[in-house]
């Protein structure tokens, strides 16, 4: 018994395989394409073997492995099984997409437990756990909408989006052009440069302190959608009313968190700076700015997405024939639902990208930071 230890997820597994034997065929008779019955039980071999494995003693990295291409080989199977046969699938054919999910949990239970040596291998767990989460997501995205025959005006599958990506790479591109890097870069830099020399203003002078950060709140609750039309009506309906909009909505958060970090300092580290005969502004660079640093970048953090969202929604109101704004309410009139998913998911990678760039500048800024060197971002 030693050789052996016990896996929920395997023995969910293989109740889910049993189950689906007497619900076979994985498609209805009437199926275009029935997947044939040496696929069948391939695919019925791959789980059952992998479940069992789970139970074994094996070194952690290869039953991850055997997990890993036990499940998203027969999810390939099944989805492709599937493919041309939308809306066939009978209960046997979701039985075992999630007998085969089970498996890919198993695996990313297991890799999370692996503790690598070198920062390489780190690196790679890092990534390869949420890449399996997030592509399990989009296989059973994929399944549902293919197995249970949801329209594509609904809901398109994962398959569909990426037939749209690949095809449409030049307008795509066009739209990223128009909406990041003019109205979104452009209005982010200043309306955090601004928030921030604001911030430094206010901390300096009591009045703007105490006058400014309540007019933050209320302009930080208007409704975007009020905001743009107006935009644009001051500003026309090129980028510079998007960026105009992208300022608004940057602005205050920079100015709240940069005053709130100004304050984080302790009266302790500022008595030693006075004792010093420090300056207001040598307290300032050497004391208060670097204590208010994990501040400043959480709000960079929490602007770079509200800049891409202010400016798609203010691409509503009027633009040019360009941006990923214009392109969602154009192809959405139209019918075009893979088209408006193409570029949701150009605008989600494009905010997980700004993201990630600010979330690194920061740990290389703020290194020293307790939750830096805690592993926290």
């Amino acid at each position: 018994m030693k050789q052996f230890h016990f896996s929920w997820q395997g023995v969910v597994c293989l109740l889910l395989c049993l189950a689906a034997i007497p619900a076979l065929p994985l498609l209805a008779a009437d199926a275009a394409a029935p997947v044939s019955s040496g696929t069948t039980f391939v695919i019925f071999i791959l789980i059952a073997a992998a479940a069992l494995i789970s139970f074994t003693k094996l070194s952690e990295a290869l039953c991850a492995a055997v997990l890993f291409f036990a499940a998203h080989a027969a999810a390939w199977l099944l989805l492709a099984g599937i493919s041309g046969n939308e809306g066939k699938a009978q209960a046997s054919f979701f039985l075992l997409i999630a007998a085969a999910w089970l498996l890919a949990w198993r695996c990313v239970s297991i890799l999370s437990t692996i503790r690598s040596r070198s920062a390489a291998g780190s690196y790679t767990l890092r990534l390869l756990i949420p890449a399996i989460f997030g592509a399990w997501i989009l296989i059973i995205w994929e399944a549902a909408t293919r197995g249970a025959g949801i329209p594509f005006i609904l809901l398109p599958p994962p398959s569909a989006i990426g037939t749209r990506l690949a095809g449409s790479v030049s307008t795509l591109w066009t739209d990223v052009q128009q909406t990041i890097f003019k109205s979104v870069l452009i209005g982010y830099i200043i309306g955090c440069a601004s928030g921030f020399v604001v911030a430094i203003l206010a901390d300096r002078v009591a009045f703007l302190r105490r006058g400014l950060l309540p007019i933050g709140n209320l302009v930080s609750a208007l409704p975007i959608i009020g905001v743009a039309p107006i935009m644009v009506m001051w500003f026309g309906f090129d980028w510079e009313s998007k960026a105009a909009v992208v300022i608004i909505m940057t602005f205050f958060p920079m100015l709240v968190n940069t005053v709130a970090g100004l304050a984080a300092s302790g009266n302790m580290e500022r008595d030693l700076m006075r004792t010093y005969a420090s300056s207001y502004w040598q307290t300032l660079f050497k004391l208060r700015l670097p204590a208010a640093a994990p501040f400043i970048f959480n709000a960079l953090k929490i602007n770079s997405t509200l800049a891409l969202i202010g400016a798609i929604v203010a691409e509503f109101f009027g633009t040019p024939m360009s941006g990923m704004g214009f392109r969602i309410s154009t192809e959405i009139g139209r019918m075009n639902v893979d088209m408006v998913w193409a570029e949701i998911a150009v605008a989600a990678v494009a905010g997980s990208v700004f993201y990630g760039i600010v979330a690194i500048i920061e740990r290389m800024t703020t290194f020293w930071h307790p939750s830096i060197r805690g592993g926290q971002t």
